[in-house]
């Protein structure tokens, strides 16, 4: 793709008006397991800076196990979620993990939301032997043998980076900066995207740490802008993503910029507007918003038969909590009706050819468990307008 052609087609708490009663946090039942039910613990980020991806996250996984539950649930058995908030906060992952666990209230655990907030609650998932579904994040550094117990369910962000250099690559682009978010998240990404730099033998103009909360967006983008990079990539995420584009667009209107799958989540793309001119963001999941693929349709339907908000139908964070929640459903019919964690584990990690027509899951013989490898590159008009 040329440059010219990349340029062109390139509150935080839940709400219950923009939740139906059963996407809401419930206090789970006094057991994990019975013969009537089946309880998921669910630590996720609802407020903070990625509180809206996880609110949206929880819709879709809900709206998933309402339509199973009206079906009749897994062999008689209703699926029931405890959801904690954990504001993106690693210790307050941990400590709701952990109180989850101590209670013994949940028998597995879904979508875990951040790096750092699943490396927190990793020794916790193998030492007790917890089978847990779809964690969002894509650092190598977690997909190791050891873990056992973890299905991962989208590609990895080495995997996402060096589709996002080789991009550069073809556009013959030679002055590249990095903007990366100053968490575990972000460094590790960092490292993949200087290396795959490197080695394509791509000059960098600098690497720029954005706060968390993106407190220093404007200077940075000050900083970036004085290097007249020909091209920005982004190791970011959430509303500090948003503060430094806006910021950096206004500075420097026609340079492109590319980030990864999580860098612009659903509930951010509306406010960036015009500075989405020249993006092009890595996808791993098909598009929320298309018609033509059979995954989307069929998710769009759940949505709408269970109450699900409007807005959450073009959802592509809500999009990735169904996916976890129908992987996390068939690993269940897997196991069997004598269901213990070991069967469910095993059920998992014999889901090899989950299909949705245009969309499949499926896990390999050993760990780590990792379910697709799909990654393609969106590009962006103004105002979130999909070009490709």
């Amino acid at each position: 793709m040329s440059r010219r052609h990349f340029l062109l087609r390139t509150s935080q708490a839940v709400a219950a008006a923009s939740l139906p009663a059963w996407a809401l946090p419930v206090r789970a039942a006094d057991e994990p397991l019975s013969t009537r039910h089946l309880t998921l613990g669910c630590s996720i980020a609802l407020t903070g800076p990625l509180g809206q991806a996880g609110i949206e996250q929880v819709a879709g996984m809900k709206a998933a196990f309402a339509e199973l539950n009206q079906a009749g649930g897994i062999f008689g058995r209703e699926i029931q979620m405890e959801v904690k908030d954990d504001g993106y906060v690693a210790a307050r992952t941990l400590q709701n993990v952990t109180a989850m666990l101590e209670a013994q209230s949940v028998f597995a655990l879904i979508s875990p939301l951040g790096t750092a907030n699943t490396a927190a609650i990793l020794p916790l998932i193998e030492g007790k032997g917890i089978p847990t579904v779809g964690p969002v994040t894509g650092a190598p550094s977690l997909r190791t043998a050891e873990q056992r117990h973890v299905f991962f369910v989208r590609p990895s962000y080495r995997d996402e980076t060096q589709r996002l250099v080789q991009q550069v690559v073809d556009m013959g682009l030679k002055r590249i900066a990095v903007v990366y978010l100053d968490n575990p998240f972000g460094k590790e990404v960092l490292k993949d995207m200087s290396k795959a730099l490197q080695a394509a033998q791509v000059d960098q103009a600098g690497e720029f740490a954005l706060a968390v909360d993106g407190k220093n967006a404007v200077e940075l983008a000050d900083q970036v802008a004085a290097g007249r990079p020909s091209a920005v990539l982004l190791a970011t995420t959430g509303t500090a993503n948003t503060a430094f584009m806006l910021a950096f667009r206004a500075r420097a209107a026609g340079v492109p910029m590319a980030g990864l799958s999580v860098t612009v989540i659903s509930s951010e793309l509306a406010k960036l507007g015009a500075a989405t001119r020249g993006m092009a963001l890595v996808q791993v999941f098909p598009d929320a918003h298309s018609q033509k693929s059979v995954l989307v349709r069929k998710f769009q339907s759940t949505m709408k038969n269970t109450g699900a908000a409007p807005d959450y139908l073009r959802s592509a964070s809500a999009l990735e909590g169904w996916i976890n929640a129908q992987v996390m459903i068939e690993g269940l019919k897997n196991a069997g009706k004598d269901l213990t964690r070991e069967r469910l584990r095993t059920g998992l990690a014999n889901v090899r050819g989950l299909s949705f027509g245009d969309f499949s899951v499926g896990f390999g013989s050993k760990a780590p468990y990792v379910g697709t490898d799909s990654i393609y590159l969106a590009i962006y008009a103004e105002n979130g307008r999909r070009l490709s």
